[in-house]
């Protein structure tokens, strides 16, 4: 796919959107956007235009946990009982969680059967309603606890939960004897790699090269200024170009991030509860045209693919919610275009 076909591939949608692609299979990297990151102040989107990732954060945070794994400062198949925070393990217990047979293995591959706080309707509704409210781990791990009874029994059932990623923050937190924030960022390499539009919210300051976030609208509502602490402990969290995006994937996919070829193997290998085919340890697999192909999406409207047989990562961005499949199927053509079967 040359640079003209990219740009007509973005121009035709007629939505804010950027893209960048990189990896050992391309020759050279490039990017692509169209539209305007804030119509109002008169920006447009580009590739190092930063966007809040929500969901993208937790290949991250899964990743991070997969380092401290390689070190033997966690087990993933250990309980999580004596590694959270001795409140959410009382608040969990309560609501007839087992966290004694809940493993670090069940929280990264969603098979916990814990529930997902998010899921709550009040959850949303009180976001919305009070957009600068501050949410504090517990309350969303308290919120979770008591929306609903386990989903399933530990290990037997995939379901995504965001409360299982804020458990996962707690324990890299505690194990880390530091932030998530700044355990991911050395674990994952941000300085090493040039990551120079990334950030976690509230937790670190933008970086002051970074060009403004974009504006991310959920249907009617400008969602850009809703406190992030709503999606801040693991879940998501992130703030991210999507040249730092796709320079992530490619950099955690093609070795440049673990120790040991190993550790991607473990990140990649199946499990046997139900739904384990799909979702792995904070990475989607799926196949698609017959190509193998990672991803994670995030809510707000991001999402990340990397062709392990083509060695490509494609990054997207688009500003509103309801473009995020629209955004997906343009990945999946670029990928296409580039021989995603290698």
């Amino acid at each position: 796919m040359n640079r003209e076909e990219r740009a007509e591939l973005v121009q035709k949608l007629q939505i804010p959107l950027a893209l960048f692609a990189t990896g050992k299979g391309l020759e050279r990297p490039w990017g692509a956007a169209a539209g305007m990151a804030d119509e109002k102040a008169g920006r447009p989107m580009s590739a190092d235009t930063p966007l809040r990732v929500a969901s993208n954060t937790k290949t991250f945070v899964a990743a991070t946990v997969l380092r401290l794994w390689e070190r033997g400062l966690v087990d993933l198949d250990g309980p999580i009982a004596p590694l959270v925070d001795p409140l959410f393990n009382d608040l969990l217990a309560a609501a007839g969680y087992r966290t004694d047979r809940i493993t670090v293995r069940h929280l990264l591959n969603h098979s916990g059967g814990l529930v997902d706080h998010t899921d709550d309707p009040e959850f949303f509704a009180t976001v919305l309603r009070e957009p600068q409210r501050f949410w504090t781990r517990e309350e969303q791990v308290r919120m979770g606890a008591k929306f609903s009874a386990p989903l399933s029994e530990p290990g037997t059932r995939h379901s995504y939960s965001d409360t299982g990623y804020i458990l996962l923050g707690d324990i890299v937190e505690r194990i880390s004897g530091t932030t998530l924030a700044t355990t991911v960022r050395r674990e994952m390499a941000f300085e090493r790699l040039g990551l120079a539009t990334s950030w976690w919210e509230i937790a670190e300051p933008e970086p002051a090269l970074a060009e403004p976030r974009a504006r991310q609208f959920f249907g009617d509502v400008d969602a850009t200024g809703i406190s992030a602490s709503m999606d801040l402990y693991g879940g998501g969290g992130l703030v991210m170009s999507v040249r730092d995006l796709a320079t992530l994937f490619a950099a955690l996919f093609e070795g440049r991030v673990f120790d040991s070829p190993d550790t991607l193997r473990e990140m990649l290998s199946q499990g046997r509860h139900e739904g384990a085919a799909n979702y792995r340890l904070g990475i989607s697999v799926e196949t698609v045209g017959g190509a193998e192909l990672y991803s994670h999406l995030g809510f707000w409207g991001t999402a990340a693919y990397y062709a392990p047989a083509r060695g490509i990562a494609v990054a997207g961005f688009a500003t509103r919610r309801e473009a995020r499949d629209t955004l997906v199927s343009v990945i999946q053509q670029v990928l296409a275009a580039e021989g995603w079967h290698g």
